[in-house]
Parts: C-alpha cells; sequence; structure tokens
C-alpha cells in the first residue's frame, strides 16, 4: 500500500508538535499544517502537465506485481490479480445505473452524515482515513459513494482496498469498475499524477477488525507511507474522520495472534483473524462477510494539511514522524466529536 510502509523512527512526544513538521523540520522550511497551497503550486502544474501529456501512457499502465520480487504460491497470486489495473477501468455509466439502491441504503438504512466539503482543497487530494467493520468497511464505502453522488465525473475519487478483495474473482472486477484500486504505490501515484483524488486508510485489517471495544480509537498501525506519498506527487493530506462502522458488526477480539499462527501476513497480508458478532453468522470469524447492521455513520472532513513537496523529505524520519502523528491527532479528535454525538450503539 502507498501506505502501508513502517515508520523507521519510533514516534516521539515532541515529534508532532502544534504544527505536525516536528523537531525534524529543516529551518527556513514551513510545518506540514501551515504551509500555503502557493507553497506547491509550481510542482504541482508541472505534475498536472506532465499528466496531461502522457495520460495515454498512463491510461496504459500496469502495475508491476507480476515482475521480480513478487511472492510465490497463494500470496504472490493474490498480488498479481490485485496488480492488474487501468485508470480507464472505472465505469461512470455502470455506477450512474445503482445509485437508487446506494442512495436508498445511504440516507435510509445508514442514515449518513458528512461534514467538511468545504475543507476540500483543489484536487488532487490525499484522503487519510479510517474503517471498520471487517473485511467490506462500509462507512469507506458510503463515503465514496457520497462522494460520487456530490461530484459525479467531475471530481473522481479512487478509494484503494486491500489486495484480497481486488484479486477476489467478480469483487475485485466490481470494485474497479466503481473506481475502487489496490492500494499500491503505483496505483496511488498514478490516479494522483492524473489530478484525480484518492482515499487510502493506512491500518488497513488491523484498523478495519479492531474489536469493538476500540471503536473510536484512530488505528493507523504505525503505516506512514501515506505521508511519503504526499511529498513525493506534491499534493496535500486531508484526514478523514469516521465513526459507525463498528457497529455495523461487533468485533469481540482482533485475533492477531491466530493471524501470526497461521502465517497469514505471508499468505495474505493479514495480521488480524478476529471474532466477531452479526448476521447471519452469529458468532463467527470477522473475515466472513457479515450482513451489516443498520447503523448510524457520521463522517467529517478535516482541516488538509500542506506537506513540503521537496521529495528528499520523504527520507527525512523526523519530519515525516511529525506529519503522521499530527494526521493521527487530528484524526483522534474527529472522530471524538463525532463518537460524541451517538447517543447509542446502531440507533446513533
Amino acid at each position: 500500500m502507498a501506505a502501508g510502509e513502517r515508520r523507521r523512527a519510533a514516534p516521539t512526544r515532541d515529534g508532532a508538535g502544534r504544527n505536525g513538521a516536528g523537531n525534524g523540520a529543516r529551518r527556513g522550511q514551513g510545518s506540514a499544517s501551515t504551509r500555503t497551497a502557493p507553497t506547491r503550486t509550481s510542482r504541482t502544474s508541472q505534475g498536472r502537465q506532465s499528466s496531461r501529456d502522457g495520460e495515454g501512457r498512463q491510461r496504459e499502465r500496469r502495475s508491476s506485481s507480476g515482475a521480480r520480487g513478487t511472492p510465490g504460491g497463494l500470496a504472490g497470486l493474490v498480488q498479481r490479480r490485485a496488480g492488474k489495473w487501468s485508470l480507464d477501468s472505472i465505469d461512470p455509466t455502470f455506477a450512474h445505473r445503482q445509485r437508487h439502491v446506494w442512495n436508498l441504503l445511504q440516507d435510509h438504512y445508514f442514515r449518513i452524515e458528512i461534514e467538511g466539503w468545504h475543507r476540500l482543497p483543489d484536487p488532487p487530494a490525499l484522503l487519510v482515513g479510517t474503517h471498520a467493520a471487517g473485511i467490506f468497511p462500509v462507512e469507506a464505502w458510503m463515503f465514496g459513494l457520497s462522494w460520487w453522488r456530490r461530484f459525479g465525473k467531475d471530481r473522481v475519487l479512487h478509494a484503494t482496498a486491500h489486495d484480497a478483495l481486488m484479486a477476489a474473482p467478480g469483487v475485485g472486477a466490481y470494485f474497479r469498475k466503481m473506481g475502487v484500486m489496490s492500494a499500491s504505490r503505483a496505483t496511488v501515484s498514478a490516479a494522483l499524477e492524473a489530478g484525480r483524488d484518492v482515499a487510502v486508510f493506512p491500518g488497513g485489517d488491523v484498523d478495519s477488525l479492531r474489536p469493538w471495544r476500540k471503536r473510536d480509537k484512530v488505528m493507523l498501525a504505525g503505516r506512514a507511507g501515506f505521508v511519503k506519498q504526499a511529498i513525493r506527487s506534491g499534493v496535500p493530506i486531508v484526514p478523514l474522520a469516521q465513526t459507525g462502522g463498528s457497529d455495523t458488526m461487533f468485533t469481540l477480539t482482533d485475533g492477531k495472534g491466530l493471524a501470526r499462527a497461521l502465517g497469514l501476513n505471508r499468505l495474505a497480508r493479514a495480521e488480524a483473524l478476529p471474532l466477531a458478532v452479526g448476521l447471519p453468522w452469529g458468532i463467527a470469524p470477522g473475515v466472513l462477510p457479515f450482513l451489516p447492521l443498520p447503523a448510524k455513520l457520521r463522517s467529517e472532513l478535516l482541516e488538509p494539511l500542506f506537506v513540503d513537496d521537496d521529495p528528499e523529505r520523504a527520507d527525512d524520519d523526523d519530519y515525516v514522524d511529525g506529519v503522521y502523528r499530527e494526521v493521527e491527532r487530528r484524526l483522534q479528535a474527529g472522530m471524538n466529536r463525532l463518537a460524541r454525538r451517538r447517543s447509542f450503539p446502531v440507533l446513533g
């Protein structure tokens, strides 16, 4: 995942600071949260021009996941299948035909509320969020559908998904038509270079399969690759706080020990094998497809962070760690605000 790289430097109390740049910020350079759009205009404009010039090549580009370095066995098969992608895979007409069904679910089943649209910077932007509810994070999916309903073809958002979903027969093809793509650096970079917004969920399965008792805790799993991605692509980071997904399926335990014992990280890049309660299985492994309960979903787009666009900053562990901690802090504050509005699980 573009957001899947782990931080090499452990976070420190002073690393985040109020402005998010941390003690590693070099003199004469702005902080992560106080840099403004003009500081990246030149590089972003050049990137967009380059994108237009090479649009044809970009659309035909494919992931190199099947090349040297790809693992063998089941893990290799999943990675190769998930790595098949193209910016042309999205089908706006296909998505439009389903709008009545999804609108009904958004408005009446999940009663989704989204705030902060006015905070979105000009595209492209990298949205960084949390999600819950097992292998099919309902809140992330519903947010993507709400984005499509608001912007349509005028502003395309590509969400990212786990390789296991993108490799699944039928499911992967459906997701690609809806604009979802594998969470790799190549796919995320290509979409941003094409001027499109991208939503990543760095916590992955650790986040989506977190126990219900931690439903309002941000779990980015120490993966700071999204910060490096934003720096290299010259785009702002938009934190996306969400609550309610954990109430669509109640996860009892994260099952990290069992996942390690079964070698799931090596086989399928999975670090959790939880036990959950939900429909129609009752108590069952959380990786099974559950029918989500009609929980109230809330999302909020938070203030963007304009990171330094000097590519060398991606190798500055102190700076990357500071931005990571600032994003984490903002997400937690946002989730806390949304959680305080919940009067009762599921009912909202």
